[in-house]
């Protein structure tokens, strides 16, 4: 039986923060302080990149990238080429090999693990690609500064989950990018039925961030607000825990991605 990385929608609404549905879990942007774009980048003249983007086109123009959209997002927010017939020319690829995608774990809602089993939109989509294709999924967890190097040395075949590609490697042609695919600020969120809707709101409140480099780097953006903010709480393990010190009240304010919100806001 072919194995693939299974991303189960009951496991993904059992998950404990998904009872944020409810009205007064429902949070708001407040501030944006950084912009990024998603996309895969495969390594140069590199034909799995027809197979991929192929099956792609071929998903988009039936639906099925649409459907797994709507169920994490609410609404279609991502853009790919819809063309049902991106494999007639080239054909189908030899079935059964693996397909390693390279995943920022710190990206929810587009990867992330719980229980050691990988999730997340970014897994169920390349999941329904290799299902296409008749191949098998592995998820290994990078980087993404080293999207480059775990290309040029084989160690993944696409960096896919939650990547947002630097500019300069682009510019560089060190590999070929796909997409982008989806928009995703880095911002500031409060809850809904919060009085906190600005950042003037935060004097002396309490903000929990995750603790990566690019959370850090991005509130280091707006240097009047980390003046202004009475204390930063840096919470390990990221995303999922910033949302649980924030429902718990332990916290004022994230800081979070707009697709995390997204997410949140529709479950």
């Amino acid at each position: 039986m072919k194995k693939v990385i299974a991303v189960s929608l009951i496991i993904c609404l059992a998950f404990s923060l998904c009872a944020c549905g409810g009205t007064s879990y429902r949070v708001r942007e407040i501030e944006t302080l950084a912009q990024q774009d998603y996309s895969l980048a495969f390594r140069d003249n590199d034909p799995l990149y027809f197979y991929v983007t192929g099956a792609l086109k071929i998903l988009a123009a039936n639906g099925t990238i649409d459907e797994l959209s709507r169920k994490w997002f609410g609404a279609n927010i991502v853009s790919f080429e819809q063309d049902a017939t991106a494999l007639d020319e080239i054909g189908m690829p030899e079935p059964g090999r693996t397909l390693i995608i390279g995943v920022d774990v710190n990206s929810f809602p587009m990867v992330y693990f719980s229980n050691d089993t990988v999730f997340g939109f970014d897994v169920e989509l390349a999941t329904a690609v290799t299902n296409f294709l008749d191949w098998n999924l592995k998820a290994q967890s990078i980087e993404k500064e080293n999207v480059y190097n775990e290309l040029a040395s084989g160690n993944i075949d696409v960096a896919w989950g939650g990547i947002a590609l630097d500019e300069e490697e682009l510019d560089q042609g060190l590999y070929t990018q796909y997409g982008p695919y989806l928009h995703n600020d880095i911002v500031i969120a409060s809850l809904s039925s919060s009085t906190i809707w600005n950042t003037a709101r935060l004097r002396g409140k309490t903000l929990a961030i995750p603790s990566t480099p690019e959370a850090m780097a991005a509130l280091e953006t707006n240097p009047g607000l980390m003046k202004r903010l009475g204390s930063i709480n840096r919470v390990v393990g990221g995303t999922t825990e910033c949302f649980n010190a924030l429902y718990a009240g332990q916290c004022d304010a994230v800081l979070t991605d707009s697709t995390a919100v997204t997410y949140y806001n529709t479950h």
